[in-house]
């Protein structure tokens, strides 16, 4: 239980320390309801793998979620590695499936980002031409 509340109360800090901007494209693009879709998706993949790693592993939801984020994103510290053979054959395919989910994940962030950005930019430049001859 120990380790659920401790994983919780990470998610909130780190979900605190995001840079200000990626927290305002990630609010913009859930408008989206494609955006929305691929945002449960990873959450679920997340899930998942948090349970399977939890069950199959016996590792504690902690470690479990530490993992399968760690995977996910390529970081792969090797500090845990799945001991079973469902927990390789697993992770292979969570390999595969889940890279390319985060992949499409950060992408729309980032094109929201952008697309915030140049609307920002072009508020501005209207702001400070003069105006036009009529």
């Amino acid at each position: 239980m120990i380790g659920a509340v401790a994983a919780v109360l990470l998610l909130l800090l780190v979900l605190v320390l995001v840079p200000l901007r990626f927290a305002r494209a990630l609010r913009r693009s859930l408008r989206d309801p494609e955006f929305r879709g691929l945002f449960v998706l990873v959450l679920v993949t997340l899930a998942a793998g948090t349970l399977f790693y939890w069950q199959i592993e016996g590792w504690s939801l902690l470690d479990a979620f530490y993992f399968s984020s760690i995977t996910l994103t390529t970081v792969g510290y090797g500090d845990l590695t799945p001991e079973t053979v469902a927990g390789k054959l697993f992770t292979v395919f969570y390999i595969f499936t889940g890279i390319g989910l985060i992949v499409a994940f950060l992408n729309a962030v980032a094109r929201t980002a952008v697309e915030q950005r140049e609307e920002r930019r072009g508020l501005l430049g209207r702001r400070n031409r003069p105006p036009e001859n009529q």
